[in-house]
């Protein structure tokens, strides 16, 4: 790709959020235009598993090219976009509360299942901070436990299994959010712990995740001063670079959402795009469903290269990284990647309402 060819292909670095049950048209124009890296479901698109199935197949076609990640937050407990009739799974804490890897790997495979009867094959889980502050209420019981080598190894069974029955995994959310008072989705929070405390407790499930060969990570909108001073983490080049120089990381490096108050009330949403990127993010999410700011950061972003304040090969290497992960995933069998049951045979099946039942025992 040259230099001139950018704009038909920066859509690739992001993950956008719509309103509505089905793709508006505004999301369609942007597909056209620059392309498009996925799109992700929030309830507020759900209406069915029908539906979504539906909403899944438009998206897949939005861009013949390239295939779309077609993704969603699905951890279990609060944090679930797919309600009944889908299984609806206990919060992640009861795992670590039966510190059992079976059934943690039973849950992953049954997850798996019901997001590919619909079409989803990005799924933002599993959660790998550990709840080390117990009045952490953002994350909570979203988290597998609070013991570093516990939260590792269940997150990487939970890993294995999701991206052993096609759905790719994001390890979230780096460099660790289990210690924090603010909710990022309304300010920036505070970690203030040294670079030793966070290198052997806080990295260690993202450690384990790596070794597993998780897909993605996704990077935290937190300050944390003992790697950068001034930037949250998702836009500092020295917190990122820690995932590839001390994790040894070459997958793809997510944003967490950027529309959330923790940037937004810093920077306007287009130059935060275009600090990620250059930071080293590979893909940016902006889930509001505003296509105008959608256009406004892909925009900021082809400017940027024009300009020469973001590198043309930085851009290169995060579509090279975006493309590897999509020709892991998305190239395989349809076999795997559309079940030949159909949605009906595998949502809300009684082995997974068994599995919800057998979790939610360690409540």
């Amino acid at each position: 790709m040259s230099p001139l060819g950018i704009r038909r292909q920066i859509g690739q670095l992001l993950i956008a959020g719509f309103d509505g049950t089905s793709l508006p048209v505004e999301l369609r124009a942007i597909a056209r235009e620059f392309s498009l890296g996925g799109i992700i479901f929030f309830a507020r698109n759900v209406e069915s598993p029908e539906q979504v199935a539906e909403t899944s197949k438009e998206a897949r076609e939005l861009v013949r090219e390239t295939p779309l990640w077609i993704s969603v937050d699905q951890e279990g407990g609060r944090v679930a976009r797919f309600k009944r009739p889908f299984t609806e799974w206990p919060p992640a804490a009861s795992l670590g509360r039966a510190q059992d890897e079976d059934l943690a790997r039973r849950f992953a495979r049954a997850l798996a299942a019901e997001l590919r009867a619909v079409g989803v094959n990005l799924d933002f889980a599993p959660v790998l901070d550990i709840l080390t502050n117990p009045t952490n209420t953002v994350i909570g019981d979203r988290a597998l436990a609070g013991d570093a080598a516990l939260v590792g190894r269940l997150g990487a069974a939970i890993v294995e299994e999701l991206q052993g029955a096609g759905v790719a995994a994001c390890g979230k959310h780096f460099p660790g959010h289990g210690d924090t008072v603010a909710d990022s989705h309304f300010d920036l929070p505070l970690v203030e712990h040294p670079p030793d405390r966070l290198r052997a407790v806080e990295f260690e499930p993202f450690r384990a995740a790596v070794r597993a060969g998780v897909a993605s990570l996704m990077v935290a909108h937190v300050l944390v001063p003992a790697f950068d001073e001034q930037r949250p983490s998702s836009l500092s080049p020295e917190t990122i670079a820690l995932i590839r120089d001390e994790l040894g990381f070459d997958g793809v490096v997510f944003t967490d959402d950027l529309d959330m108050r923790a940037i937004k009330d810093r920077y306007a949403v287009p130059e935060a795009v275009v600090q990620a990127v250059a930071a080293g993010c590979d893909t940016v999410l902006i889930c509001s469903g505003q296509a105008d700011t959608q256009v406004a950061a892909l925009e900021a972003l082809v400017h940027a290269v024009e300009d020469e304040r973001l590198p043309f090969a930085r851009v290169e290497e995060a579509l090279r990284r975006q493309h590897a992960m999509k020709e892991r995933f998305l190239s395989q069998p349809a076999s795997v990647r559309s079940p030949r049951e159909g949605w009906r045979a595998i949502v809300g099946r009684e082995a997974h309402a068994a599995v919800a039942a057998e979790m939610a025992q360690f409540l």
